[in-house]
């Protein structure tokens, strides 16, 4: 019985945080394009625009994990502050010599993202950054664009997590 507990709170915990990568992509967003500062943007994405949910096929509110309030934070003020940092990481990962700054805006705040959490947060498997950054691109793009991400973040793994890569580290 416990064991059943403890994988339905291991599925919980991953939607949450999946769910505040989404989130907090859709805050870079809005802050990359309006010129907004974190905490407002933050204010009122865990207040009111996350809590207002989609509406999922039949027109009907579709239920939303709750974003993992403290990974939300973490991503936002951490890509906000390290932006520039991320960007001179993320150009060289690139293919054909394109630079982060080119890029929409919203693909700009998936790969920094993905790169701050690469860079940040050890505690993150590089394989599940990657897998749930693609997913994340997924969301937005339906062309190219979640291969970039991955090709990208996969390349910054090798780089930030060699350790963890070159040891055969099992993603979880």
């Amino acid at each position: 019985m416990a064991q059943g507990k403890k994988q339905a709170s291991g599925k919980s915990t991953g939607r949450r945080r999946s769910a505040a990568r989404l989130a907090a992509v859709q805050a870079l967003y809005e802050m990359d394009v309006s010129g907004a500062t974190p905490d407002p943007v933050l204010r009122a994405f865990i207040q009111e625009r996350w809590q207002a949910g989609a509406d999922d096929e039949n027109g009907e509110p579709a239920p939303l994990a709750e974003p993992d309030g403290e990974l939300l934070t973490d991503l936002v003020r951490g890509v906000t502050a390290r932006a520039a940092e991320l960007d001179e990481m993320i150009d060289p990962a690139m293919v054909e010599g394109r630079k982060v700054s080119t890029l929409q805006a919203v693909m700009r705040a998936v790969l920094r993202a993905g790169t701050y959490e690469l860079l940040a947060r050890p505690d993150v498997p590089a394989r599940v950054v990657i897998t749930e950054y693609m997913e994340v691109a997924k969301a937005f793009f339906t062309g190219p664009e979640p291969t970039l991400v991955n090709g990208v973040l996969d390349r910054l793994a090798k780089v930030l997590r060699t350790p963890e890569l070159s040891n055969g580290a099992k993603d979880g």
